[in-house]
């Protein structure tokens, strides 16, 4: 009878040990650890290391930078402090002006073009047919190919002497003679846009399918019984609700391409004639090309603001459409 009841008493006691109160078994916190526990002091301590290391890495190079863009720096040289002297003498160069307006039109023309076939191929590989997966893999490998291996291939089809571009077009009896793709301003920066369309579109086309897929169905239903033809499904249906990620990917499209640099400088390096010069191509000519640390580095930091207003922006809107 002695071994039956141990196991009641030994239960009993397990019962008293869990309804005791937590202060009975643990030292109550004092007021350090109190502070430290609130979610909003321990998120910033929990990000802390990381953003100690950015600080580290970006900060410093970051107002380094700064301060060079303040010298008369060139290779090798010590430079004297100008103060803001090459802002200034940037403003008066016809060469950074042209390239301001050609970053413009660069940026502009591609950022549109990205958003209209990348949503045309998002909303044609969101519908029913055979082999659509395949489709939706194959449409990767321009993002996949590395930027200055697609930029040389690129190079050999715009060739003037080689390039299959003109010969298929004369083939095809579309043109009497070769075209001089990169040698005369206004097409050699159409033909830089067109790779700067086919090599990006890929990721506007696949975070825009992965919005698409995420409208609920009962929505179009809906629109169907309410007399909505295509076209009004898709302004009414399908823009609001991939609205945010559209924003989202146009807001990165436009930072990537007013940054890009290895496709503009493997096909044209800023020419002919420094007619298809953008912010980072000038930046290197002047920085490496010519030893002008400072005026280099000057020309990288006047994208700055242009970006910021354009992030901000979108921020902004984001912010009054909660939705």
């Amino acid at each position: 009878m002695a071994g039956i009841a141990e196991p009641r008493e030994i239960t009993e006691q397990t019962k008293e040990l869990r309804q005791a109160p937590a202060e009975d078994h643990f030292p109550p916190l004092g007021p350090l650890a109190r502070r430290l526990e609130r979610p909003e002091v321990l998120g910033y301590l929990m990000v802390a290391p990381a953003l100690l290391l950015l600080i580290v890495l970006l900060g410093y190079p970051f107002i380094q930078a700064v301060w060079l863009t303040m010298l008369d720096k060139r290779v090798g040289v010590e430079g004297n402090f100008i103060g803001l002297g090459n802002y200034i003498d940037l403003w008066s160069d016809q060469v950074y002006r042209w390239t301001v307006m050609n970053t413009m039109i660069f940026t502009a023309v591609s950022v549109v073009c990205k958003v209209v076939f990348g949503l045309t191929g998002a909303l044609i590989l969101n519908q029913a047919f055979r082999m659509k997966n395949f489709f939706r893999g194959f449409i990767l490998l321009p993002w996949i190919i590395p930027s200055v291996l697609s930029a040389l291939v690129w190079l050999w089809m715009y060739d003037d002497t080689f390039g299959v571009i003109s010969r298929t077009l004369i083939a095809f009896g579309l043109i009497e003679e070769k075209i001089l793709w990169l040698s005369q301003w206004g097409i050699a920066l159409t033909s830089i846009i067109i790779v700067n369309v086919w090599r990006t579109m890929p990721f506007f086309i696949v975070s825009l399918l992965a919005a698409l897929q995420t409208v609920p169905k009962d929505q179009y239903e809906a629109a169907e019984i309410d007399g909505a033809n295509l076209l009004s499904q898709f302004w009414n249906v399908t823009l609001p609700n991939i609205k945010h990620v559209l924003i989202i990917v146009t807001l990165f499209g436009t930072i990537w391409t007013m940054s890009d640099f290895n496709i503009i400088f493997v096909l044209t390096s800023g020419g002919p004639a420094n007619s298809t010069h953008v912010f980072s191509t000038l930046a290197y000519q002047y920085a490496l090309g010519a030893g002008k640390l400072g005026e280099g580095i000057a020309v990288s930091f006047t994208m700055f603001p242009l970006l910021f207003v354009i992030i901000f922006y979108r921020l902004y809107r984001m912010r009054r459409d909660p939705t």
